[in-house]
């Protein structure tokens, strides 16, 4: 028995959810707007995305309200994560974790500490120097322990990605406008 190509009408939570964002690609786009990339040249840069498939992606983000598409004049188009969005982020997380743990043998990819007092966070998100339940603004992410810099690319948006920064804190380029802009990435 094949399983149906849409869930959309199915009376099952994670069903529905996984609709939305349980394609491979999604998630990577997801992940990448929590470490600060906006701009339709950076995640198809970053990810090595076709920028069709990017553009599809991006397209049902908007849609579903996960993303928010904004053409500010003087920053070119933006894909910001909206409320809904940011909800994401126990998810993300935890498949980070997951994946730390059982294809990592070196150790996390990337650590996560509470930005005001640097206390680093434990598997739920609490900051284990002063017990809080860290909102993802105050989330500083740096390389971890089984973070190898030779794996790393050595491009600026790379690197921006790989220096300590708070999640959703905007990376800038030097891209062009006209790179960001294609006609894939109008949706």
């Amino acid at each position: 028995m094949t399983l149906p190509s849409t869930y959309a009408d199915t009376n099952c939570s994670l069903a529905r959810s996984l609709e939305i964002i349980g394609e491979r690609w999604t998630l990577m786009i997801i992940r990448d707007a929590f470490f600060g990339l906006r701009r339709f040249g950076d995640f198809a840069a970053q990810l090595k995305i076709p920028r069709a498939v990017l553009a599809n992606r991006l397209k049902s983000l908007v849609h579903e309200g996960v993303l928010i598409r904004d053409e500010d004049a003087t920053a070119g188009i933006e894909y910001r994560l909206t409320d809904k969005g940011v909800e994401l982020w126990p998810i993300v997380h935890a498949l980070m974790n997951w994946g730390d743990e059982f294809y990592s043998p070196t150790g996390a990819k990337r650590a996560l500490r509470h930005d005001p007092d640097g206390g680093p966070l434990d598997r739920e998100g609490r900051c284990q120097d002063c017990g809080s339940l860290v909102p993802v603004p105050q989330i500083r992410i740096e390389p971890g322990p089984g973070f190898d810099p030779a794996g790393a690319d050595d491009d600026p948006l790379s690197h921006a990605i790989n220096t300590p920064r708070r999640l959703l804190e905007p990376i800038v380029t030097p891209r062009t406008r006209s790179a960001d802009e294609s006609d894939l990435s109008a949706v």
